[in-house]
């Protein structure tokens, strides 16, 4: 079982974040103009530019140094089924030769992880595989 360089309370916000994130929608309507409680609240799951939800996962994931950052990779990779758990360590390699490539690793790894879809799941997939319980972690990012 590998030893991870990010804490379980991180990786839950994460995922948390993250399915947020995915259950925005492309904005259809967007002169709407109407009060929310008249429209049963729907335009908080449109994705309008302006999200905060996304604001504040990529400055969390932009924050976190570069082990936790090819962690949450290659958890992501294991949610996937890009490989097992006893593959950790080449799947986490392949995560920092893929790094290496990059001009702004960090912001480059951010965009990589927000543009797959249910990340949210895939890293709790990951997690699953490791054994690891995060469900009963805070939500609330810690400095």
């Amino acid at each position: 079982m590998p030893e991870l360089a990010i804490s379980a309370e991180k990786v839950a916000f994460v995922i948390e974040k993250a399915r947020e994130f995915d259950v925005k929608e492309a904005d259809t309507d967007p002169d709407s103009g109407s009060n929310a409680t008249d429209d049963g609240a729907t335009d908080v799951l449109e994705d309008n530019g302006s999200d905060p939800v996304a604001s504040e996962l990529t400055g969390f994931i932009q924050a976190m140094n570069e082990d936790e950052q090819l962690d949450l990779v290659t958890l992501m990779w294991i949610g996937r089924g890009d490989g097992t758990v006893e593959e950790w360590d080449d799947l986490r390699a392949r995560a920092i030769e893929a790094r290496a490539e990059y001009k702004a690793p960090r912001r480059e790894a951010v965009q990589y992880l927000l543009g797959e879809p249910m990340l949210g799941d895939l890293l709790a997939g990951g997690m699953d595989e490791l054994g690891i319980d995060w469900t009963d972690e805070r939500i609330t990012p810690v400095a």
